[in-house]
């Protein structure tokens, strides 16, 4: 019975064995067997590709001997082409190995047949970019011949668009700039500086090259230095495009000083996986450095943002996170959040083209003109309370060694500002982020009272802007605040606010 059993297994043994080979289960994979004829027809288009470089390029370099000579790089150029050859040689022998391989069809060849192919690849795709090269590089010369009288008018051209350039425009646009800033002079002289040698570069080769210009215009190929006449052509022409350009990038960064500019963080919203902020852009334009009125202007829209930024940024709700002041480039803005709006007060006991301290009931607040009704409007959200001199200080403070500034409210011991700030949620409380239930999760967000265990405590309990946990919007300030009705300054532009007795800040 042990002995019939066997023999029924040895049966079953040799007849798979038998069939294995038929199903293909030891073979090569298709995937692979795939790639190595691929590659053989690659390899046969790159060795017909090199072998056409390389009669093309040698016989320019014979019918065309005149430019070449005065073309150094040329004489390596068959020791280059010669180099792509031996490359593909290598290449081939891969393909040679490939060949075997795929004749022996056997699976545990796979990944000897991957290494090869992509040696093979490497081999291949290096040998066509030298004799592509190569070739590129011979045709721009025998194209400069075969078009040299257009590109002598070309040379004349760009000489005169140069020569004749007017840098009127600039120069009045550049003084303007630094009798009003006279800190931003030394750049914007040395900017200037260098689009007047950029011209005076522009004679200089013209200047250089009216021998190359002679000849070359007699046919006199003979004499021609190609070479030299190419390289002063391509640089007359690069001058020529890059002047316009140059002076243009400094009017326009002469332009940036009269604007100032913030990105104020308005709102938060999360699709999935989609992160998306609403970004308010209020840019006000200055006439001159001292203008007592501005042109405001706003943008508002949403965009796609990156998980680390909105992370980044999900305490700054109502905050500008960008800042760029007037008298200041763009690339010079700053990128640390702060209350929106407060980095256009003046310090304590001066004034400034956008406002002035005043003074009432022994404390000082700061007031904003009429004509920045608008700007001051777009930047707190139509909820403006005048800043008290503290407050101001504190966020000087906080400015100065670059750190966020998020207030205190003193009675709740909430933030003031930011995402978790009662200031803010006064003013942004329809937002999708608040609608949306803000920071849900955060450990503030089912406790009350003055929270002295916390960052954002009140002074003497902590640093408020140490702790940048996700909280809930507060409930309010709740604080009775000073009455503000500023005394009449003939001699100042109406402010622009100026609530009556009786009534809180902040309410329109």
């Amino acid at each position: 019975m042990k002995h019939s059993g066997l023999r029924l297994l040895t049966v079953i043994v040799v007849a798979v064995m038998a069939v294995v080979p038929f199903l293909g289960l030891d073979d090569l994979p298709r995937s692979t067997r795939s790639a190595i004829d691929s590659e053989r027809s690659a390899l046969a288009s790159a060795t017909a590709r090199i072998q056409h470089a390389k009669d093309e390029v040698g016989g320019e370099l014979k019918t065309d001997a005149d430019i070449f000579r005065s073309v150094p790089a040329s004489r390596q150029w068959p020791i280059t082409l010669a180099g792509a050859q031996t490359v593909l040689q290598a290449a081939d022998r891969d393909a040679q190995q490939l060949a075997a391989l795929e004749k022996q069809n056997r699976r545990g060849d796979r990944t000897e047949a991957e290494r090869l192919l992509a040696d093979e690849r490497q081999l291949r795709t290096s040998a066509i970019r030298q004799a592509t090269g190569v070739q590129n590089d011979a045709s721009h010369w025998v194209d400069l011949k075969r078009h040299l009288p257009d590109d002598l008018q070309q040379m004349a051209r760009d000489y005169q668009a140069i020569h004749g350039f007017d840098l009127t425009a600039l120069n009045t646009a550049v003084q303007r700039a630094e009798t009003d800033w006279p800190e931003k002079k030394p750049d914007l002289d040395a900017r200037v500086a260098s689009v007047k040698q950029l011209q005076a570069r522009g004679d200089q080769i013209w200047q250089s090259s009216a021998e190359e210009r002679r000849v070359a215009a007699a046919n006199d190929f003979g004499h021609l230095n190609f070479g030299a006449l190419g390289t002063e052509a391509d640089a007359l022409k690069a001058t020529a495009a890059d002047l316009p350009r140059q002076a243009t990038a400094i009017t326009t960064l002469a332009g940036q000083l009269y604007n100032s500019w913030d990105k104020l963080l308005v709102d938060m919203r999360q699709h999935g996986r989609t992160d998306e902020q609403e970004i308010r852009t209020v840019t006000t334009h200055l006439p001159d450095a001292a203008a007592k009125s501005g042109a405001t202007t706003s943008d508002e829209r949403w965009v796609e943002v990156s998980p680390a930024t909105y992370q980044a940024l999900r305490n700054d709700l109502g905050m500008a996170i960008e800042h760029k002041p007037a008298g200041k480039y763009d690339s010079e803005a700053d990128h640390i959040a702060q209350p929106a709006g407060f980095a256009y007060i003046a310090p304590n006991g001066q004034s400034n083209q956008y406002g002035y301290w005043d003074h009432s009931g022994g404390e000082s607040f700061w007031v904003f003109y009429g004509q920045y009704a608008l700007m001051r409007d777009l930047l707190f959200n139509h909820s403006y309370r005048p800043l008290g001199r503290s407050e101001w200080e504190d966020y000087r403070s906080y400015q100065g060694t670059g750190r966020t500034y998020y207030g205190r409210d003193y009675e709740a011991g909430l933030p003031k500002y930011g995402s978790q700030g009662t200031a803010t949620a006064d003013r942004y409380g329809s937002s999708n982020y608040a609608k949306s239930g803000g920071f849900k999760d955060s450990k503030y967000a089912s406790k009350s009272g003055n929270y002295r265990d916390s960052h954002f405590a009140t002074p003497g309990a902590g640093d408020p802007n140490a702790d940048h946990s996700p909280k809930h919007f507060g409930s309010g300030s709740g604080s009775a605040q000073p009455h503000f009705n500023p005394p009449s300054r003939p001699s100042a532009p109406r402010p622009s606010f100026r609530p009556p007795s009786g009534r809180r800040f902040g309410k329109h």
